[in-house]
């Protein structure tokens, strides 16, 4: 029995829950000091923030994310971190793990090749979560999808797939996870409206930072309007730095009651 391959599995894994526990290590749960003007929860109309974790990882690993987000802004933001269902993993030889959808090889470079059958099906669950959040009340501009890695990945499926324009969706360290013309051409103009936040570290190792690099040129093609950070020394993680500018990014286009 060859034991050499099993340690690729087993360090992807370790790679991922490692970010989780090191956001939660690093980045404890602080009062925000900063000045806000009185400010009145209920000028605010009611929001949705879908945060869709990393290859391995679970929705309430990162729940802590949003202690951090301590503007009255989001009184009235309704938050959900659901968690990927278990799969085979291809990457991983095969390892059952909570996945969103088949990933075929890490690092994740720019020219990986990509699985669009699992992914448009991920994309139909997130779909449906949202649709859920527009019939309950939630006005599609208020509506944002954020995701870390592969979650990131499916984040910008999602919202360019969506037939609606939506408050903006907020990518982490992921990569553009389809290139096929078919689906290019399901995007809307409508979805081309909505903004992307790209957010990557620039020395990932997992997540290539070529990958992340060629996120805006792909967009700007589409027409579709794309921030992209890059953030030097940062690995494949999420920063303080990287949620305080998406609380600011969000808050800017969150819309007030009428």
């Amino acid at each position: 029995m060859k034991l050499v391959p099993l340690i690729k599995p087993i360090v992807v894994f370790v790679i991922t829950l490692t970010t989780t526990l090191l956001f939660l290590l690093l980045f404890p749960q602080t009062k925000n000091t900063s000045f806000e003007p009185n400010f009145n929860s209920m000028s605010m109309a009611r929001s949705f923030v879908l945060w869709l974790h990393g290859l391995g990882d679970s929705g309430p690993a990162n729940e802590p994310i949003r202690t951090l987000f301590t503007s009255p802004h989001f009184r009235n933001t309704n938050w959900s971190f659901p968690s990927a269902p278990n799969a085979p993993v291809t990457c991983n030889y095969g390892h059952v793990m909570p996945s969103w959808f088949d990933i075929h090889e890490i690092p994740v470079t720019a020219d990986s090749p990509n699985d669009e059958t699992s992914l448009l099906k991920a994309v139909q669950n997130v779909h449906a979560t949202i649709d859920k959040e527009i019939a309950a009340g939630t006005n599609p501009s208020n509506v944002f999808i954020c995701g870390f890695s592969q979650g990131g990945a499916l984040t910008l499926a999602s919202v360019l797939l969506y037939p609606k324009t939506l408050g903006g969706g907020a990518v982490f360290s992921g990569w553009v996870p389809f290139n096929s013309s078919t689906i290019i051409e399901q995007i809307t103009p409508e979805a081309k409206r909505t903004p992307i936040l790209w957010s990557h570290g620039m020395v990932d190792r997992t997540v290539l930072f070529e990958a992340g690099q060629a996120g805006p040129p792909f967009l700007e093609k589409l027409g579709v309007s794309c921030d992209f950070k890059a953030y030097p020394g940062l690995a494949h993680s999420i920063s303080n730095e990287e949620l305080r500018h998406l609380e600011s990014w969000i808050k800017a286009r969150l819309q007030s009651s009428s």
